[in-house]
């Protein structure tokens, strides 16, 4: 057994001053995970010992440590026999397992903590205000090293280097990963970024390394430019090293256009006379043409509908009606986004007449009201800040606390009628902060406190903070929904995932278009108008040797899987047999159905999202086994095609020559002709099958399950 004597370490020389618990002790407990959720930051502890997650309860921490257990996890008498030191140095048995070494800065501040009589929280203590890491950006190549620092940067003027305790992580493993000390390792090409985390304080610094092709300047130089996006977009792929792809073609424009903004394929003959148009800006007045059609609005009421969980799930059907009809409206009048946010975080009254106000239906609780407001606006979770500070963001329990309280006096009563309630504002109403038991003084995030005794709806300036243009959050948070919309992945992804150390792709880019979101007063038009008219948005999927390996910075379009429902309608759309929903008119289309609630085995089977909670992740596009064997085997499709009203019956009595019935099916499914190998290889096919019918089926199939069908790109 080993004694518990002070001589058990070695001699060293107390530094003038003791070691502050909260700047120096505190630091060491979270780089040695002493304190995380692993060990004895867990909810419960580990053996009776409770630390808070990462440090973020200073006060209750400290007492954990001095007062707890008899004192002996910190004993100022024997500062030998203090267990924080003999267990973490290995000399007494830990199921933790040995920390750091007895001869170690970290046990030295440690000691000397201890033997200054292990101070308390100090009021006169400096606060850490920033962190900073140097270098902040760098260009390497696959192979290289560098180790970063970290300095903490305090109120009291000092900065310290704290490199050894801050912890790293990497935002792409595939680029390069991060080693304990801030040395990053480069495996890939691409671009990346190393996190630290320091007391709750995080600083990012990029990573770039370039692709090894061998381009000229004139490759970026002689790139089309139509607006600001394309520069932003040129400017990284010049510092990656990435050819940008060629312009598509007029057929790829149109189908790809279309599905992107409305969700449906253009008609054989819109696409003819799109290609067959001579007009310079023909593309830019297709894109007008589509703002005002019908198809767009059911389009992205039906997104927007995903993200406020439009359903019957936890709605009764007419107020369900009502918040799609309320949505719906604000589409069709193009509302600002910071408009229709407005309305509806204050909305209140008759739940049926205000379809708006059926947010604080489903979210009845202050907490989920707040969380949920945060997640659709602002494009972040701050659930984890609900028990502790977030461990990966900024925002602490005190922050989580606050934004609750900004709800805690929303009611709702029944007013009669099936989904009728009321929505009202109450007097009285505070949400504790469980550390202190006081009710938290109502803020916004990263906003000055309000006044608990003010009268009035707290909800009001918190959309003041909310939608105002200096918010960096709201306008980054839509303006990346939007764009992953047509890019089929956000500058931020997931798109729900706007955390700091969640860095864009293109910050630079994220920021622009962010701003020109504000600037255009959130008007969502305008910023679709620039990403369809971009010539980023306007190149072709087909990669080239010199940027196949791109599937970040837009040196081409990337091919996406079609989502559930598109792919139900489009379907319907080229076989003409429209899809049947229970309770809803024949013909309605799957993007018109406003509740996700609606039975359907294809739209589950691929993926629809059940609009339980405010995550993309709900969607599923990945493809699997039971989406193959459907398309083969099921009834959807199948189905459609034997139909005697289909588009098929009808082409089949109106095209006696295989080979105009073949360019028509390749238009109505693939928006083009059909190459001469594939018109000759089908011409074939139908002259020579003994069943006409039956042989122009099997050619309709191959193409509506063929992957440039089910794909935009």
């Amino acid at each position: 057994m080993v004694p518990l004597m002070t001589a058990a370490f070695p001699a060293f020389a107390a530094p003038a001053g003791s070691p502050s618990f909260r700047n120096d002790v505190q630091p060491v407990l979270t780089k040695f995970g002493c304190n995380s959720g692993a060990c004895h930051g867990a909810a419960a502890g580990k053996n009776g010992f409770k630390l808070s997650l990462r440090g973020f309860d200073d006060e209750n921490d400290f007492l954990a440590l001095t007062r707890h257990a008899a004192a002996r996890r910190v004993n100022v008498e024997e500062p030998g026999r203090s267990l924080i030191l003999l267990k973490a140095t290995g000399l007494v048995p830990h199921k933790g397992g040995k920390r750091f070494e007895v001869d170690s800065r970290e046990f030295r501040i440690l000691a000397d903590w201890i033997a200054h009589g292990a101070p308390g929280l100090r009021s006169d203590d400096p606060r850490i205000d920033r962190i900073e890491m140097k270098p902040p950006s760098a260009t390497l190549k696959p192979g290289d090293h560098l180790q970063f620092q970290v300095l903490a940067h305090f109120t009291d003027g000092r900065s310290v280097d704290v490199t050894r305790w801050a912890k790293y992580t990497s935002a792409n493993e595939s680029v390069a990963q991060a080693g304990d000390t801030g040395r990053l390792t480069v495996v890939n090409h691409g671009g990346g970024a190393l996190v630290a985390w320091y007391m709750s304080r995080l600083a990012i610094a990029s990573v770039t390394v370039p692709y090894p092709n061998m381009l000229t300047e004139a490759a970026f130089k002689n790139a089309p430019r139509r607006n600001f996006i394309d520069q932003l977009v040129l400017d990284k792929l010049r510092e990656l090293n990435l050819a940008p792809a060629a312009r598509c073609s007029d057929s790829e424009f149109i189908r790809r256009v279309f599905l992107d903004t409305l969700g449906v394929l253009p008609t054989a003959e819109e696409t003819r006379a799109f290609t067959a148009l001579a007009a310079p800006d023909k593309r830019d007045q297709l894109i007008e043409s589509l703002f005002s059609r019908p198809e767009f609005v059911d389009y992205w009421t039906h997104k927007w509908s995903d993200l406020f969980l439009v359903s019957t799930a936890r709605l009764k059907k007419p107020a369900m009606w009502a918040f799609h009809h309320w949505l719906r409206g604000h589409v069709a009048s193009n509302t600002g986004w910071d408009v229709l946010a407005r309305q509806m975080i204050t909305a209140q009254g008759d739940t049926l007449d205000h379809g708006g106000a059926n947010f604080f239906v489903l979210h009845d609780d202050p907490k989920k009201a707040s969380e949920n407001a945060v997640a659709a606006f602002l494009g972040m979770s701050i659930n984890c800040a609900q028990c502790h500070n977030h461990p990966m963001e900024q925002w602490t329990n005190n922050d989580y606390y606050g934004m609750a309280s900004l709800f805690a006096r929303v009611r709702r009563k029944d007013a009669g009628g099936e989904g009728r309630e009321i929505v009202f504002i109450d007097t009285q109403g505070e949400i504790p902060q469980p550390l202190t038991g006081r009710p938290q003084p109502p803020r916004p995030l990263a906003a000055a406190a309000l006044d608990p005794s003010l009268a009035g709806d707290r909800r009001e300036p918190f959309a003041d903070w909310l939608v105002h243009p200096e918010n960096p959050w709201f306008s980054r948070s839509i303006a990346n929904r939007v764009w992953a919309n047509f890019f089929g992945q956000g500058l931020v992804e997931p798109v729900d995932d706007m955390r700091r150390t969640n860095p864009a792709t293109h910050e630079k880019l994220l920021a622009a278009t962010a701003a020109y979101l504000s600037e255009n007063k959130f008007n969502l038009r305008e910023l679709m108008r620039a990403i369809l008219q971009s010539e980023t948005y306007q190149r072709t999927s087909v990669a080239t040797p010199s940027n196949q390996a791109d599937r970040r910075f837009y040196s081409h379009y990337y091919p996406r899987r079609l989502k559930a429902e598109v792919i139900l309608d489009v379907l319907s759309q080229a076989t003409g047999v429209p899809t049947e929903f229970k309770d809803y008119p024949k013909g309605w289309r799957a993007l018109q159905v406003p509740d996700a609630s609606v039975e359907s085995y294809f739209l589950t089977t691929f993926g629809r999202p059940k609009r339980e909670t405010t995550c993309t992740c709900e969607r599923v596009d990945d493809p699997s086994v039971g989406q193959m064997l459907h398309m083969a085997n099921g009834p959807t499709l199948n189905d459609k095609l034997a139909a005697k009203t289909s588009r098929l019956s009808q082409l089949l009595s109106s095209h006696d020559e295989p080979a105009k019935l073949v360019e028509q099916l390749f238009m109505t499914a693939l928006s083009r002709p059909p190459t001469a190998a594939e018109l000759s290889a089908a011409t074939r096919h139908l002259k020579e099958a003994p069943q006409r019918r039956e042989a122009a089926e099997d050619l309709f199939f191959a193409l509506l399950t063929s992957r440039e069908f089910l794909f935009n790109h």
